[in-house]
């Protein structure tokens, strides 16, 4: 696919920051999708009148975001569209079906266990009593994008393991009758464990978004915590930012 691109000589922005950034809509917008092939880099260069040192930095930039991959004997290829999530009350699976990214889900735990002192505050029952615990890995075309741990109140709902893997929690939730109204988010960043690392496909000790959510019915009553962790080269939140007046 020819794509239309353009730099601007008398913009003081680097001339590969401009063409990464257009390359990169692209990938976001869907007209480079996943699998297919950027094109020669000498050709790129020639067509617009840049270096080739200026077209592998640009190209560069990208790979080390994790949208295209070099392969051998292959060629430069589109792997993936970061997800910008917004900061709303909106789940993973939701997002990730509205950024066309196919999501999927590995169900590894799904029981109950009595409530730690923390998972106990964050949903008001007493240190110890019953709590559902599920464990989900979610992928996105095939490729781990997060782990996500959640505790649930008891009897809240029926979480069956293969309605787990087929949808979405607050599908779930809304199916048998819970009105989602707020929630309590912080967002962090630390370093991936051993055990992270494994289930991610990401090194030891490699950067990881990190989400903690308590989400709350129109009652005021906690039905959710969630302690998730994101890859950041294929996940990233974006906030709105208002002056007060």
């Amino acid at each position: 696919m020819r794509l239309e691109l353009s730099v601007d000589r008398s913009s003081p922005v680097p001339l590969y920051f401009q063409l990464s950034q257009q390359l990169e809509a692209a990938i976001e917008r869907g007209t480079l999708t996943p699998g297919s092939l950027l094109g020669n880099e000498i050709e790129l260069a020639a067509r617009l009148g840049l270096s080739r040192p200026t077209v592998r930095q640009a190209i560069q930039s990208l790979v080390d975001k994790g949208l295209l991959v070099r392969r051998r004997g292959v060629g430069t290829q589109v792997v993936h569209s970061q997800v910008k999530r917004p900061l709303e009350l909106s789940s993973l699976f939701d997002d990730l079906e509205a950024a066309g990214q196919r999501p999927a889900t590995r169900v590894l735990v799904n029981t109950v266990v009595p409530a730690g002192a923390e998972v106990a505050a964050a949903l008001a029952v007493p240190e110890g009593s019953e709590v559902h615990r599920v464990e989900r890995l979610r992928l996105a075309h095939g490729e781990p994008m997060a782990y996500l741990c959640n505790h649930l109140p008891p009897g809240l709902l029926d979480l069956d393991t293969a309605q787990l893997e087929a949808t979405g929690l607050y599908r779930m939730m809304r199916s048998a009758g819970l009105t989602l109204h707020s929630a309590r988010q912080s967002i962090g960043a630390r370093a991936a464990t051993a055990t992270e690392a494994e289930r991610l496909t990401e090194p030891e000790g490699a950067p990881l978004l990190t989400m903690r959510r308590t989400t709350f019915d129109d009652t005021g009553r906690a039905v959710e915590f969630g302690d998730h962790i994101y890859r950041p080269s294929r996940y990233a939140f974006e906030f709105q930012l208002l002056v007060r007046p």
